[in-house]
């Protein structure tokens, strides 16, 4: 193994200590977690026929675009099987079932579970739906493969996850106030749920990736630069249809998302600020050159994205989705 290695597996094994001590902090007991069930018409009440159909009417206002975004968003949460692979196949890390990594992938993998199973009941329920097209879809999504930029490196890795969680917490988030707005109250509080979960996870990662930059400040900056030159990807981004190739379909999921403002490239600058801010990389010290050269890259980006995002154009392209029942 060579040093650049050794340094990772150790700085990883400090991190796993780490996340065993703080797993009860950013994971709910199971017991007393919310379950997809809470939310959802219960088969077995008197009541269920009524229900679905109380779901079915307040279903049938959501707009074209929020429908299309809510199965997007589902078909991402429903590739985990790719996500909790991905994670264990991170270098530096120890395979021990009860070691921090593999026990906090295996419980951040049980409470994401939820998050699919629960958008999948309700489309499913909402008659809103073409529920084949949007399961070949996920079936492709996770058949094609995964590529983020990341590689197998924790550092990368923990700069992803920690954008990422981010990300998804402000698109649930937008999508529950337009579910209200709609006149989706159950959609509404579901994905209130889930934005709170992803919030937690995010504050977890965040975490984690600060105790990488106490421990090793220049490898780590000089991974975030990488991360940031190469632009973070979404998880979905080889996301497509039937009869369609790789991530065809997925520019149109991001064009209905940046026109209802649920996720926008303004917000992309704003995640990146509050990681600058949230790792405290301006006054980190005792950086080498070349920490100090990634650094000032990281540091100056944000102004420079952001103007382009302001002179971005909402896209005004409509596109039909297979998924969505005409």
């Amino acid at each position: 193994m060579n040093l650049f290695a050794e340094k990772r597996r150790e700085v990883m094994l400090h991190i796993e200590s780490y996340m065993l001590d703080m797993m009860e902090t950013y994971l709910k007991p199971i017991d007393t977690n919310w379950q997809p069930s809470d939310f959802l018409p219960d088969s077995t009440s008197e009541t269920f026929y009524q229900d679905i159909k109380f779901l079915r009417e307040n279903a049938k206002d959501l707009s074209y675009d929020l429908v299309a975004v809510l199965i997007g968003d589902t078909i991402t949460e429903e590739a985990l099987p790719t996500y909790e692979s991905w994670l264990c196949m991170v270098d530096g890390i120890t395979r021990n079932e009860q070691g921090g990594w593999m026990k906090w992938v295996r419980h951040w993998t049980a409470e994401e579970n939820r998050h699919g199973d629960l958008l999948n009941r309700y489309l499913y329920l909402s008659g809103r739906v073409d529920m084949r097209q949007m399961e070949i879809s996920t079936q492709y999504l996770i058949a094609d493969g995964f590529d983020i930029g990341t590689g197998h490196d924790p550092y990368r890795n923990f700069i992803y996850t920690s954008f990422q969680e981010l990300a998804t917490n402000i698109s649930h988030r937008r999508v529950a106030s337009l579910a209200k707005k709609d006149g989706d109250t159950l959609l509404s509080k579901m994905c209130g749920v889930i934005a709170s979960d992803e919030a937690r996870h995010a504050k977890a990662y965040k975490d984690f990736m600060s105790k990488i930059f106490e421990v090793d400040p220049n490898e780590a900056m000089i991974a975030f630069e990488d991360m940031m030159r190469k632009k973070i990807v979404m998880p979905a981004h080889f996301l497509r249809e039937m009869g369609m190739k790789i991530g065809q379909t997925f520019g149109h999921f991001t064009d209905a998302a940046q026109r209802l403002g649920v996720y926008t490239a303004i917000d992309y600058v704003e995640i990146m600020q509050q990681l600058i801010e949230e790792w405290k990389l301006d006054s980190m010290r005792d950086l080498n050159e070349a920490g100090e050269k990634a650094r000032d890259y990281i540091m100056a980006l944000p102004n420079r994205l952001i103007r382009v995002a302001e002179r971005m154009s909402n896209p005004t392209m409509e596109y039909k989705f297979s998924w969505i029942h005409s």
